[in-house]
């Protein structure tokens, strides 16, 4: 049997690039026999001598972007740049007949997402946004368990993003707190993961009240010069949700003590789930309808060792009791994503239709912080 080859042009190799190219060259250590194989075969950047200055020191080979999205030999383009250009760089893949994963959030408006979720639905080529966090052992369980019933009908949650990030106030302000390039503040860099987060595991958001905070209004810019902070260092969020359902959001960069905490606690008639990825290789579940007599019974909850357990065909390296970290998420969602072109599925998510949805409520979130008042959310 021939495997498909699959050759991705990388746009973009800061952080994120360098995660996903590690995903890609990790994958036949953690996947087993693959179904496909997968390469970088070029990086970009925005310059082409900072490309190959970057590159090098992985063995990957720097190009043009154009020349990248000209060629007929690259199947995918993998979008890795500041948010502000990520529509220009979608488009251009589409028109080049490319599949498309892109780092969140999708666009800058919600108006710029819904249109790049359409020409990829048009395109029939398999476009992803990667929220890598539902690629967890942990939160692929929380989701069965959800979908089993096993919460019964959820009541409330709350989930959190926090970090420490901008509480020096003499640490100049980096891209991702400049709303100018990256078209909001922490609620588009943490808070679409985490808005993603309860939305994959809750259901869809009706309406929101939303709240901003700047905890800095005075540090260096990015050039070292003194500069206005334009976006929000911390955001909070009530949400209602299409199940009835009623909870909090928070996302911060002004949270001491926080280093990469995501956490959520959802509660429901039947069970209740928690997880914090700073203990990512656990997921604790609350079963309502174990005994609770005599002196509580079994009643309380478990911790469930989830641990290496990823779904077949994962889980195989190192081991399935071995720990996991952060990377987990980003080898899971570069799976999943390149499993999905090989196969021709361009309907399993996180798709671009996913990442219209969390711009959407993102917008919505900061119209009723603008406002000061409750928006309730359009239908899809």
């Amino acid at each position: 049997m021939n495997k498909p080859r699959l050759n991705i042009g990388m746009l973009g190799f800061g952080a994120m690039g360098k995660a996903h190219a590690y995903a890609v060259a990790n994958l036949p250590y953690f996947y087993g026999d693959l179904p496909f194989s997968a390469r970088i075969a070029a990086v970009a950047t925005s310059s082409a001598e900072r490309a190959a200055a970057k590159a090098a020191p992985y063995g990957l080979t720097a190009a043009d972007e154009a020349a990248i999205l000209a060629d007929p030999a690259i199947d995918i383009i993998d979008v890795c740049t500041p948010n502000r250009f990520h529509a220009d760089a979608i488009r251009a893949a589409l028109a080049a007949g490319k599949h498309v994963l892109c780092e969140k959030p999708l666009g800058i408006t919600a108006a710029e997402a819904a249109e790049l979720a359409a020409l990829a639905k048009a395109s029939g080529k398999v476009c992803r946004v990667v929220f890598n966090n539902r690629f967890f052992p942990a939160v692929m369980r929380a989701k069965q368990l959800i979908d089993e019933g096993r919460l019964g009908r959820i009541l409330s949650f709350h989930a959190a993003y926090l970090h420490n990030s901008c509480c020096d106030p003499a640490k100049p302000a980096g891209w991702k707190q400049n709303a100018d390039i990256c078209g909001g503040g922490v609620l588009f860099d943490l808070g679409s993961h985490v808005i993603d987060m309860v939305r994959y595991l809750c259901g869809e958001f009706t309406a929101v009240s939303g709240m901003a905070q700047i905890g800095f209004a005075d540090r260096a810019g990015m050039d070292g010069q003194p500069w206005k902070t334009n976006a929000d260092e911390a955001f909070y969020l009530m949400a209602e949700l299409s199940c009835g359902a009623r909870g909090t959001i928070v996302a911060s960069k002004l949270s001491l003590g926080a280093s990469d905490d995501l956490h959520f606690d959802i509660r429901g008639t039947r069970g209740a789930l928690r997880f914090s990825m700073m203990e990512p290789s656990w997921l604790e579940y609350y079963d309502a309808e174990a005994e609770g007599e005599p002196i509580g019974g079994v009643r309380g909850f478990t911790r469930i060792e989830c641990v290496g357990r990823a779904p077949a065909p994962g889980g195989n390296f190192p081991s399935p009791k071995a720990s996991v970290g952060w990377l987990r998420g980003h080898i899971g969602s570069m799976y999943a994503f390149l499993d999905a072109v090989s196969r021709g599925d361009a309907e399993s998510g996180p798709t671009f239709a996913d990442g219209a949805a969390i711009n959407a409520i993102m917008e919505a979130a900061y119209a009723s912080a603008q406002s000061g008042h409750r928006v309730v959310l359009e239908e899809n």
